[in-house]
């Protein structure tokens, strides 16, 4: 698929109340940047409701009890026209770290991975720890951020047979994906370790640890670590 850039996005009514922007086919760091701008533009548009932003599109929910929706999309097109794409992002964009105790007792699929990918079980933590990940998206399940790029030396296809229960704090990769599993859910990634962070805080105003534009990097911790951290070696 081709990574140019569609500008001005291709905007299509998808509800009554919603509109899907269209920037590009697949994933690509200038795409993200200018999702990231004409987010921001629109964060205060009258008559918006919501922006939810993913690796490639934006969708735009909208009140149309008391706006016209397609005055409201005729000012997103406007908006979107005056975006200076050379202008520097004013979006707030965080360091998040994330401690992880990268073991097989935790992470049953680590092993498994450095077989497939031809590495050590070193050379898979040294990899995925030392990049550098962008949080493209949020979704799935609440806190879930979908993080990118994993090094292409560990990319591999989810696995045929999903798990019913991945445990909390599961940290996972799949094709060119990383995430870490804020909730008990399903899953099809593979497990390299956990993490003893709570990704979702219900008492906060923000969520979600991770937020979507935050760069996100992931430090390996010991057993003892995790333990004193508060982690749990229970659950896969």
């Amino acid at each position: 698929m081709s990574n140019t850039l569609i500008f001005p996005p291709h905007i299509e009514l998808v509800s009554d109340h919603a509109c899907l922007l269209t920037f590009a086919e697949s994933i690509d760091e200038h795409v993200a940047e200018v999702i990231a701008k004409v987010s921001q533009a629109l964060h205060d548009c009258a008559g918006i409701i919501d922006i939810v932003p993913s690796y490639t599109t934006l969708l735009v929910t909208f009140d149309t009890d008391h706006y016209d929706r397609f005055k409201i999309l005729s000012k997103i097109k406007l908006l979107c026209e005056r975006i200076d794409l050379n202008a520097t992002s004013q979006s707030e964009r965080r360091d998040v770290v994330i401690p992880v105790y990268y073991a097989p007792e935790v992470g049953p699929d680590l092993e498994d991975v450095a077989k497939q990918c031809s590495l050590t079980v070193d050379e898979v933590i040294k990899q995925h720890s030392e990049t550098v990940y962008r949080a493209y998206a949020i979704g799935f399940a609440p806190g879930f951020a979908f993080l990118g790029n994993t090094p292409e030396a560990l990319r591999l296809p989810r696995k045929t047979t999903p798990r019913l229960k991945v445990p909390r704090g599961s940290v996972a990769i799949a094709e060119q994906q990383s995430a870490v599993y804020p909730s008990e859910t399903p899953g099809g990634w593979h497990l390299l370790g956990r993490t003893p962070l709570t990704l979702v805080d219900w008492q906060s105003d923000s969520l979600a640890l991770i937020q979507v534009g935050d760069r996100v990097r992931f430090e390996p911790i010991s057993r003892e670590q995790f333990i004193a951290q508060g982690g749990q070696l229970d659950g896969v």
